[in-house]
């Protein structure tokens, strides 16, 4: 299946991975967790392992949309000391060493205070290719940051739930320039070992509404199995509190196997 993109100076490097025939691996971990200086070796790690795209969680104090796996490590990553600026010193050199697509996953607060624009420059400039809010309504951003965005070649991804409304599914999709993130749940992140009929479902009602956008699938994947269920009916899936949990166990130069489990 292939899909069109918006002409920007540069094509993004989501885009370039999502016109890859393939079933995209998108892993979410949090910066600054296990320890304050395991960001660069969890990346670098990652990709060496074949995956597709890392999300970069951002640690936030409230973090809503976050089970109690994720919630933990974003504690914890806040008392070791991380923070936005933190972050962007820790990735200045990022480029080099790591080529995939890098999303940051954070919520609303911390960008606002940080400056949106100043948020995004700085992303920019270090090589982030998007970034996922979940707590910014997408009027919001249509109506106040979308052109902010697209100055710093960002792709802001969107996501969707089991209720959301076909019309604003529809609206998501026409001003989305890279993939919709379908949460697979209404409840909040967290591990499952395998998907009910009422996802699948859901999963499908996506499907035959033959969005313009790419889609990947979040929330409750956690092994091959619902990895693989997952892509049957989209682009990719992302694996967090499942890695999140196994990096608090293991060391890094174990990531591979964890890996390996699932591709």
């Amino acid at each position: 299946m292939k899909f069109e993109f918006r002409k920007t100076k540069k094509m993004n490097r989501i885009n370039q991975k999502l016109s890859e025939n393939k079933k995209l691996l998108s892993i979410y971990f949090t910066a600054g967790f296990p320890n304050l200086g395991d960001t660069i070796s969890i990346l670098e790690k990652l990709e060496k392992s074949g995956v597709d795209m890392i999300e970069i969680g951002l640690p936030f104090s409230d973090p809503l949309a976050d089970g109690p796996t994720i919630q933990e490590s974003s504690t914890q990553a806040l008392k070791n000391g991380m923070t936005s600026e933190l972050l962007f010193d820790q990735l200045k050199d990022i480029r080099k060493s790591v080529k995939i697509p890098l999303i940051i996953m954070g919520y609303f607060n911390p960008i606002l205070q940080f400056g949106v624009e100043n948020f995004c420059k700085r992303c920019a400039e270090i090589g982030i290719d998007g970034l996922i809010i979940p707590d910014l309504p997408v009027d919001v951003y249509h109506q106040n940051y979308q052109g902010i965005f697209e100055k710093y070649n960002l792709i802001n991804v969107f996501l969707i739930t089991p209720q959301t409304s076909e019309e604003r599914i529809r609206f998501i999709d026409s001003i989305s320039n890279g993939f919709i993130y379908m949460v697979s749940s209404a409840s909040v992140t967290g591990v499952k070992s395998s998907f009910e009929e009422e996802q699948t479902n859901y999963f499908q009602r996506i499907q035959r509404m033959n969005l313009k956008s790419p889609q990947i699938i979040g929330f409750g994947i956690s092994n091959r199995d619902t990895f693989e269920t997952a892509t049957r009916y989209a682009n990719g899936a992302i694996i967090g509190s499942a890695f999140v949990k196994f990096i608090a166990e293991n060391p890094v130069d174990k990531i591979g196997e964890f890996i390996q489990e699932i591709n």
